[in-house]
């Protein structure tokens, strides 16, 4: 498995780019992976520690807007996002839903950024039930908007004690239904624009859940039309092998050879579905304003 795997655009007859079915992107951030739970010197859990980070924003970023276009994201709990597309050269709105965090986040965008790139950066202290009006200081729409659903949809996150400043974020946001929030998507996008959800199956109690066929199915009776899924690995690849490194939590919860417990669950990548508001424009990547 290797780099030339990611998506790259198929050229058509008629010189149309499309987006290929299904895709490989390699997206381990380095700088973070393997670091215990920290981030930069910040207490991170493990679901949070390789959210969006920037490799996965860069290929996003790159493949679905051009120089100069805007990119938004929903539930921003990093500086991801919006320092690579400050970068890369875009605009950038984040809708932070935690006044406190939007507050850590103007530091770490200070000491990340030089100043003539912050300008490019706006952060909206909204939470996902007011994307219409976080994403309004866009003029002429989003032409990316990144989505990385939690794990929990249409409530309040549990109120367990955590030291994660996202985890703490999160517990304060009232989630709107997933039918609600793509619907506001597909309104703040551009003409050809993209929507990016990022997501994962995850293991309950009882059940293995995977929320992709549900976004699939609303996101496209919100008039979003279903172009691309890419398998986006957040782990290093040494060769042929994923290479996982476990915390102490995962090592004190190995089981047994003969266990009828369910084995420890160690995510590796996530599940990446890429939407177009329509089809007369932005059919393949680049296909952003």
């Amino acid at each position: 498995m290797n780099e030339d795997n990611r998506s790259r655009p198929k050229k058509t007859a008629v010189g149309e780019q499309r987006l290929l079915p299904l895709s490989v992107w390699l997206c381990c951030d380095a700088e973070t992976y393997g670091q215990a739970g920290a981030v930069g010197g910040e207490k991170v859990c493990d679901r949070h520690r390789m959210g969006v980070g920037r490799e996965l924003a860069r290929h996003l970023i790159e493949g679905c807007t051009r120089q100069g276009g805007t990119v938004g994201e929903v539930f921003t709990n990093s500086e991801s996002v919006l320092v690579t597309a400050a970068e890369a050269g875009r605009r950038v709105v984040g809708c932070v839903p935690h006044l406190p965090l939007a507050q850590h986040l103007r530091g770490k965008l200070r000491r990340s950024l030089p100043a003539e790139r912050r300008g490019a950066v706006r952060l909206r202290p909204f939470g996902p039930r007011d994307l219409a009006e976080a994403m309004a200081v866009a003029a002429g729409g989003v032409d990316l908007l990144i989505a990385a659903l939690p794990p929990y949809l249409g409530k309040t996150a549990g109120a367990a004690p955590t030291t994660c400043r996202s985890c703490v974020s999160e517990q304060k946001v009232e989630m709107p239904p997933l039918d609600r929030l793509l619907k506001d998507a597909a309104a703040v996008l551009s003409p050809g624009g993209h929507l990016a959800v990022i997501t994962g199956a995850r293991y309950e109690p009882d059940r293995r859940v995977d929320p992709a066929p549900e976004v699939i199915g609303l996101a496209e009776r919100s008039g979003l039309v279903y172009r691309q899924h890419v398998i986006a690995l957040r782990v290093p690849v040494e060769g042929d092998t994923l290479v996982v490194e476990a915390g102490p939590q995962q090592l004190a919860q190995l089981r047994k050879p003969a266990s009828a417990t369910l084995p420890q669950v160690v995510s590796v990548h996530a599940d990446v579905c890429l939407f177009t508001l329509d089809g007369s424009r932005g059919d393949g990547l680049g296909g952003g304003r």
